[in-house]
């Protein structure tokens, strides 16, 4: 399902997935060193004290140069993606369209839309990650040209981080069911805010026998990840359009329930919502996990300031209340006992001829680690 590419479409994204490595690993350095050799002593000397919280710090950082001069460079980085990946895919909508149609036609069953469904405000009121349009924008009938963008762009915003076919988390959870329960096999699997199933695939590959049903507001997303799915020979998951707060499926009928990247999209009410679901559909022995970027908590006020710029200046308004929140006890009001609850890292498998990709430095939300939040339903849940 992949856009077709011209020889300057290539030379674009190479652009845009280096400069976003020069970026990470030379440019956003200097950032510490003028907080730490500048910014702070002066704020210091006129207030007596340090910053005392990551909103300090970003005050007091505002000013100086050399971060003004790597946040604009970011923003405008983030600009210059989503124009590449329009500019391809927008010119070849149509046959982006065709293309699905007809590789969904051959597992029409895979593909479940429900007009019903509406976008709630909270999404439908932004361009997450300056994507215009987000994830829901439709051109034509049965677009597709979002999904595309997302898809063609992902790589060069990540350097590579999440792999070839950009399934490093869903690999890495896969293999970390293999390590913590190696003789597992869940019946049935629900991922939620599968966008265009990046994530899904590898677990579906992971247990072929199981049911996989992916869940997600955007028929555009949901359209392509089912012919993208069906081109790369998958046929146990089932795209099916739903909103998370409130899922259409009998309670504890999954064995495993999952998320990548996705609550940090969602509202302080849907987040608390979207857990209940999770929580009410997980079966009898069964595990849910979460993977997100890393919690404020522990981090340095100058760590934490630098992971909040995604919230001020790349449309993700919820984010810096997500990653403030301590999500485990967001399970334990969910009825899940203590000693049911867990967190871990979840890292990125990627293949085995990428490995200086996999090694790469994270970007402050960018690489290719995951904090994982989780529970088991052992009796004592609900």
């Amino acid at each position: 399902m992949s856009a077709a590419v011209t020889h300057d479409d290539i030379a674009r994204f190479n652009f845009l997935a280096n400069f976003n490595k020069f970026m990470a690993t030379v440019v956003a350095p200097g950032n510490a060193v003028a907080f730490r050799e500048r910014v702070e002593p002066v704020w210091v000397r006129e207030r007596g004290e340090p910053p005392q919280t990551r909103g300090e710090v970003r005050r007091a950082m505002a000013s100086d140069p050399h971060y003004r001069f790597w946040s604009a460079l970011r923003r405008c980085g983030m600009e210059m993606r989503q124009q590449a990946g329009r500019s391809l895919v927008l010119r070849q909508a149509e046959s982006l369209r065709d293309r699905a149609r007809e590789l969904g036609s051959s597992h029409a069953a895979g593909l479940q839309l429900d007009p019903a469904v509406t976008v709630p405000r909270y999404q439908s009121e932004l361009d997450n990650h300056c994507m215009p349009g987000s994830y829901y924008a439709e051109y034509l009938d049965d677009d597709v040209s979002a999904a595309a963008n997302y898809d063609a762009g992902m790589f060069a915003t990540t350097t590579g981080l999440f792999g070839r076919f950009l399934d490093g988390a869903g690999r890495g959870t896969a293999d970390w069911l293999q390590q913590t329960r190696p003789a597992w096999r869940p019946r049935r699997i629900l991922d939620l805010g599968c966008g265009v199933g990046h994530n899904t695939v590898p677990l579906a590959r992971a247990f072929p026998d199981a049911q996989v049903v992916a869940v997600d507001l955007a028929a555009p997303m949901l359209r392509y990840g089912h012919a993208r799915a069906v081109g790369m020979g998958i046929d146990n998951i089932q795209f099916q359009q739903a909103n998370a707060e409130g899922l259409p499926f009998e309670a504890q009928s999954f064995d495993f329930i999952y998320s990548t990247m996705f609550l940090h999209e969602t509202s302080h009410a849907a987040l608390r919502n979207i857990l209940g679901e999770a929580s009410r559909l997980l079966a009898e022995g069964g595990i849910q996990i979460h993977l997100e970027q890393p919690p404020y908590r522990g981090m340095t006020l100058f760590e934490q300031f630098m992971r909040d710029w995604d919230c001020h200046y790349n449309n993700e308004p919820f984010w810096s209340a997500l990653h403030e929140t301590h999500l485990p006890s967001l399970l334990r009001e969910r009825g899940f006992a203590a000693e049911s609850i867990f967190e871990t890292e979840i890292h990125a498998l990627v293949e085995e001829e990428m490995p200086k990709v996999g090694i790469e430095t994270e970007d402050f939300g960018r690489g290719g680690l995951w904090y994982a939040f989780g529970a088991i339903a052992d009796g004592a849940a609900k």
